[in-house]
């Protein structure tokens, strides 16, 4: 049985909660491998809404296991307010549908406190942060400081940790006009909420591995996009993971050669939220236009999306990077009663047109889109589910695409209804 890692081929928000939802059908257990409760995707089932932000979007299925990776950073307290919210939505959660990794380092208030501190206190150029202390919990999991999940299980495992974290942050603070932490409050809530994530803990590692060795079908979360990778995507506006394939296996403690087909969502323009680069974004009227119907809005900030033209050079880029076998293609509908579309197939960059994102910041700022025009459509995609149902424009457009980007689609998504896909080549079939 063929395993599948989803992940976000541009900047994020591109409709991977759907698309991982509409896949978890066809999947037993679905393992979420990087990032935090700053990754918003919104599910629509049946017309009811779901809007998760850290639990695997598989959860509102009945029957699937749903895992949280040791690669994300949790949040207890948003956990604990996410499953609750779920369930007085009729999502039946329990240990026996959701397990925790035992090493899945938390993120803490103090996490935040940094987070938005340092964010108003730059005074350079802002990252764009959430401000929920995705960043600061991550530092501290590579500087070998931080309190994972299995820690709250053992009162003077977790004073040693406090200790050493505290060392660190109580200087940070000082430097940024912040009081030190209170450090028995903050345990006291740690100890509070730990039986809640202890009945979830298991060593995720193992389970997975068996569950493999049964022949289930794993279904690999990520989120953010491949563009905010802390090491491939447009640093230092960047998410502080990985955010592409390759952190499925080191997320979940499983080998690479346990993912054996990778499926990027690709949105049929683009968007991004916060700081940094964008070449081929729109400052006028169609951005406007794109952004309004395309509901473009942050689901975990509400912050509004910029948008700009479909970009082939980042998504060829993205593809190659996280070894991506096909593409899941949202919002094709978005471009519905266009009559002029463009598709950004290259750059130029001191006078020199070049077919790739380049690493440096300051040229990254400067390249410029080189666009290829085409014929929009008048008719509607909206809820098609096959090609018969499509616009003979459209259908061109899905194939130039295709072409640019050197990567077949494998699904068509036209609505953010579950069944409005067009099924091209099932991921777990290969």
């Amino acid at each position: 049985m063929a395993n599948v890692c989803v992940v976000g081929a541009q900047w994020g928000d591109e409709g991977k909660g759907k698309i991982v939802d509409w896949l978890s059908e066809r999947a037993d257990v679905i393992a979420r491998f990087q990032g935090g409760h700053n990754a918003g995707h919104t599910l629509v089932v049946e017309g009811e809404v779901y809007k998760l932000s850290l639990l695997p979007s598989g959860i509102v299925r009945k029957g699937k296991l749903s895992v949280i990776g040791n690669g994300v950073v949790l949040d207890p307290w948003a956990f604990v307010a996410e499953v609750d919210k779920l369930r007085g939505q009729g999502v039946e959660i329990s240990p026996q549908t959701l397990m925790i990794a035992e090493n899945t380092p938390l993120i803490l208030p103090l996490h935040g406190e940094l987070d938005r501190a340092r964010e108003s206190n730059n005074r350079v150029a802002k990252i764009g942060t959430t401000g929920r202390g995705i960043g600061p919990a991550y530092e501290d999991k590579v500087g070998r400081r931080t309190v994972r999940v299995a820690d709250l299980a053992d009162a003077a495992t977790l004073d040693l940790r406090l200790d050493r974290l505290l060392t660190h942050h109580d200087a940070l603070r000082r430097g940024l006009g912040l009081a030190a932490v209170d450090r028995a409050g903050l345990k006291a809530a740690l100890m509070e909420v730990a039986p809640v994530l202890l009945a979830y803990a298991q060593p995720v590692w193992r389970v997975l591995a068996q569950r493999r060795q049964a022949g289930d079908r794993i279904l690999f979360e990520g989120a953010q996009g491949a563009l905010l990778d802390v090491d491939f995507g447009t640093y230092p506006f960047v998410t502080s993971s990985n955010t592409t394939a390759g952190m499925a296996a080191t997320g979940t403690g499983m080998g690479p050669g346990a993912v054996d087909f990778t499926l990027g969502i690709v949105k049929a323009y683009t968007t991004r939220v916060g700081e940094g680069p964008f070449p081929a974004e729109l400052n006028d009227d169609i951005g406007q236009r794109l952004g309004d119907r395309g509901r473009e809005f942050g689901t975990v900030t509400g912050r509004k999306r910029r948008c700009g033209w479909f970009d082939a050079v980042l998504v060829r880029q993205t593809c190659t990077i996280s070894g991506v076998a096909g593409i899941a293609l949202t919002k094709l509908d978005v471009l519905d009663g266009f009559e002029e579309l463009k598709i950004c197939i290259g750059y130029r960059l001191d006078g020199a047109q070049i077919d790739y994102l380049p690493t440096a910041a300051e040229q990254q700022a400067r390249v410029e889109p080189v666009y290829e025009v085409m014929e929009g459509w008048s008719g509607t995609t909206a809820g098609a589910r096959s090609w018969a149902d499509l616009p003979a424009q459209a259908i061109k457009y899905v194939r130039r695409v295709e072409e640019l980007i050197g990567c077949p689609v494998a699904l068509l998504s036209t609505s953010p209804e579950r069944e409005d896909t067009i099924l091209v080549r099932d991921p777990f079939a290969d």
